[in-house]
């Protein structure tokens, strides 16, 4: 453990970039954590914690994820309440723009908001689930270092600092809750892990690891902000959650090589 702590922080202090990272591998229970508690802007890594939201408050049948919900592009800004829209060009999904008018089930507005990481689709979910129930959901399930405040693209909260944000602690710990199956029933982890095993972005954590090594996880970027947080499946051995934030890098094919490096980093120390 030692050597490998010796390792990533030698990467990083070269890399000159900030970054949080926790690990824990199941069964063994063995952890790495560098910064863990430093605080980021989540970027869209934040859609993990309203899809686990979704689950909970559809477990409390407060919906049921086959209920059909309008697709919309107006959405108020937690700030003062006045009306503001994304813009297509701006998401990484843009089928969902098409849709506008329609209805659509609550699944598949979860798969796009995670696979694909629409935007839209986030916003019309956080609008039913609330950021402050998300939050206080996190809270249950032992990160207090992950708050949700906001859908995307608010500017007026923007503005006034009014973000979300999260700590690879605190995206470990709800990983590794997912990983056991204990994020509302076990059924429900296991559709959430096969969700996050769709992911569609996988030029981080999977991007260095050996072929058919299976990763559940859900990326994020934007500016100089760049993460990857997830659940790594090895072909053999124990599975580990990983998360890695990190501020600093703006190339992204360059910020996406180092995330990786560092994913591969654990998975070699502790796998092979």
């Amino acid at each position: 453990m030692k050597l490998l702590e010796k390792e990533l922080r030698q990467l990083i202090e070269n890399s000159g970039v900030e970054v949080g990272l926790a690990a824990h591998q199941l069964g063994s229970r063995r952890e790495i954590s560098i910064n863990p508690d430093m605080s980021f802007h989540p970027a869209s890594t934040f859609k993990l914690c309203v899809m686990m939201e979704i689950f909970h408050q559809a477990r409390q049948e407060l919906f049921s994820l086959d209920d059909e919900m309008p697709v919309k592009n107006e959405f108020a800004s937690i700030v003062d309440g006045s009306p503001y829209s994304l813009l297509a060009d701006d998401d990484s999904e843009t089928d969902l723009y098409k849709h506008i008018g329609q209805s659509l089930p609550v699944r598949e507005l979860v798969r796009r908001m995670i696979t694909v990481s629409s935007n839209l689709a986030t916003n019309i979910l956080i609008g039913r689930v609330t950021p402050e129930r998300t939050t206080e959901f996190m809270r249950q399930l032992g990160a207090d270092g992950l708050i949700v405040r906001r859908g995307v693209e608010d500017d007026k909260a923007f503005r006034l600092g009014l973000n979300n944000s999260a700590t690879a602690r605190g995206f470990m710990q709800i990983l590794v809750k997912l990983a056991k199956r204990e994020v509302v029933l076990p059924k429900d982890s296991d559709e959430m892990i096969e969700i996050l095993s769709r992911q569609k972005f996988n030029e981080m954590i999977p991007a260095q690891l050996p072929a058919g090594v299976r990763a559940a996880h859900k990326t994020g970027w934007t500016g100089k902000y760049h993460h990857d947080v997830g659940i790594v499946y090895p072909s053999r051995g124990n599975a580990f959650a990983l998360a890695i934030m990190t501020n600093g890098l703006e190339k992204e094919d360059e910020a996406h090589s180092f995330v990786a490096s560092l994913a591969r980093h654990v998975y070699n120390n502790w796998i092979e």
